[in-house]
């Protein structure tokens, strides 16, 4: 027993704090990672327009604003 807790409630302590420090940390780069393979996504896409599809696209947007 150390300090009135004993090694497994601990252990259970620091298992729970990495889990939940794991999952954190998992979202995060998961997130980060479908951005930028949505940004890809749009490039590709915005590469791949015809002149009358970004002029119609770049009124939309200035509509937008």
């Amino acid at each position: 027993m150390m300090g009135g807790l004993d090694v497994s409630a601990i252990g259970l302590l620091i298992g729970m704090v990495g889990g939940i420090f794991s999952f954190w940390i998992g979202r995060k780069l998961r997130l980060k990672r479908l951005a930028k393979r949505q940004e890809k996504e749009r490039a590709r896409l915005l590469a791949s327009e015809t002149r009358q599809q970004r002029r119609a696209r770049e009124r939309r947007e200035q509509g937008k604003r």
